[in-house]
């Protein structure tokens, strides 16, 4: 049935000229469904409010009600008599809705709220459809989604998710937008988060990290207490770009997390130095981006200056972590290896302030899009690293947008990790065994035979001139029995 509704929302949205590729598409589908999310959320607080005898106001009022302008009914059926449309749809929600749902950031009692989660999206988000009629089609269908149950919303988040890879996948950076779900479980289950620890992505993205971790961490054996704890004090993300603010909302919506703790910031902006206990975590899982470039008063942020991106969050996360907090971290593989002083330092500090205990290496196309390597790097915060595992990952084929990371890629890495065997793909190295100057991490498997040292260009010559000196003899031996 839902896979359905999408496929009709996708054939309708191909026709509205505002919406012009997968990125717009996600946009615009969410601000949708989440008007749609809130009308049914409202509609269930209220039902409670009724059995405890107490009264309800609603977040949303009057004729911005999503039965008051979008799916107006009379005896149960839709009112196209009562429906807006075409030129005056447009117009009611461009001039009239967003400015009032925008308006809820400032009258927000805090940033947890949902209040305030309403008023950070229709702050960022601006309206694309330039059909009324197409708008119409659009919210007509979203109307026959429910939201009421879990098994609603989890095949919901299901498709939404499949819209989110193909994002992904559109995109010129793939990894920007969406980390292989495998990946990340596969992250989760060797940093293994309990209920009542904190799990935080400073980069959060759509949200995939939270999302795993909340499927994760959700089971049927829950007390009601630890339901509490899992919907409003595990959860907490930052991410600077609007787009996929918003996104990370409603997928964490779309998965059972009522009022999600994301923060609309660029997380680089807060000065390290300023991290308190109070500002920690216990646990951290994040994918940020590699490659960028920031200015030189946020690289004052932190005691490593440097204008790359990824290595201003590792920095971050490190301090981020609660002492014997966990955190497993996707980046590129060059911090392994570049001798910049930068770089160089960067490990040193990992080394020194946290267990580096393991590093998952990634082969290439891991990451649909990026033209990068990428690691993961698995740590452990307020002990100095003695050894680090390696685990080459290799699936046995080429990866690719219809050959994807799956699974059981991954099911060895998780269970040989457990206790740091040595296989075929995996090998420890001992701190005391790298270079004090360079602290040089590279992934090289020892168990991987050494391909044969490159000739020198004086032999390559040599042995050119000598081909060439026998290939003249033939010849000539030729030309004599002619």
């Amino acid at each position: 049935m839902y896979e359905n509704a999408f496929n009709s929302i996708e054939k309708h949205l191909r026709s509205e000229e505002g919406v012009a590729n997968e990125l717009d598409y996600v946009e615009q589908t969410s601000w949708v469904l989440f008007l749609k999310y809130l009308h049914d959320y409202e509609n269930e607080r209220r039902d409670r409010a009724e059995l405890d005898g107490v009264s309800y106001e609603p977040i949303i009022k009057g004729e911005f009600q999503w039965d008051k302008w979008a799916a107006p009914k009379k005896d149960g059926e839709f009112d196209h008599n009562a429906a807006l449309i075409g030129d005056d749809l447009v117009s009611f929600v461009d001039s009239q809705l967003f400015p009032y749902l925008a308006k809820f950031r400032e009258s927000a009692t805090g940033p947890r709220t949902i209040e305030y989660k309403i008023g950070e999206v229709f702050t960022e988000l601006r309206n694309k459809f330039r059909s009324g009629y197409v708008l119409r089609d659009v919210l007509e269908v979203v109307d026959g989604l429910s939201f009421n149950t879990q098994a609603e919303r989890h095949e919901l988040s299901e498709l939404y998710e499949t819209r989110i890879r193909r994002m992904g996948n559109a995109g010129r950076n793939g990894g920007e937008y969406y980390t292989p779900r495998p990946l990340i479980r596969a992250m989760i289950k060797v940093t293994a988060p309990k209920i009542g620890e904190t799990i935080y992505d400073g980069a959060c993205g759509s949200g995939g990290f939270l999302c795993e971790a909340y499927d994760y961490l959700r089971t049927n054996q829950l007390t009601a207490s630890q339901w509490e704890t899992l919907q409003r004090d595990t959860f907490f993300g930052q991410e600077k770009k609007g787009l996929a603010y918003i996104i990370g909302i409603m997928n964490m919506i779309l998965h059972g997390i009522e009022a999600p703790n994301l923060i609309h910031t660029n997380t680089l902006n807060e000065n390290v130095m300023d991290i308190q206990e109070k500002d920690r975590h216990d646990i951290i899982l994040a994918n940020p981006p590699f490659g960028g470039g920031e200015r030189r008063e946020v690289q004052q942020n932190f005691p490593i200056r440097t204008g790359e991106t990824a290595y201003l969050f590792l920095q971050h996360f490190i301090r981020k972590l609660r002492a014997g907090g966990r955190a497993a971290v996707v980046i590129k593989n060059t911090v392994l290896s570049n001798t910049d002083n930068a770089s160089v330092a960067l490990r040193k500090e990992l080394l020194d302030s946290c267990e580096l205990h393991t590093i998952l290496d990634c082969p290439q196309g891991t990451f649909q899009g990026a033209g990068v390597k990428t690691v993961v790097l698995f740590f452990t915060k307020g002990a100095p690293t003695r050894d680090i595992w390696y685990y080459q990952l290799d699936p046995g084929r080429s990866l690719g947008k219809t050959n994807p990371l799956n699974d059981d890629d991954l099911a060895e890495f998780v269970e040989l990790q457990k206790s740091f065997a040595e296989s075929g793909k995996s090998w420890t190295v001992s701190r005391a065994d790298l270079d004090d100057e360079t602290y040089d991490l590279s992934v090289k498997n020892p168990n991987t035979p050494e391909e044969a040292p490159l000739r020198s260009p004086a032999e390559i010559i040599d042995d050119m001139l000598a081909r060439d000196a026998e290939t003249a003899q033939i010849l000539a031996d030729i030309r004599g029995m002619l």
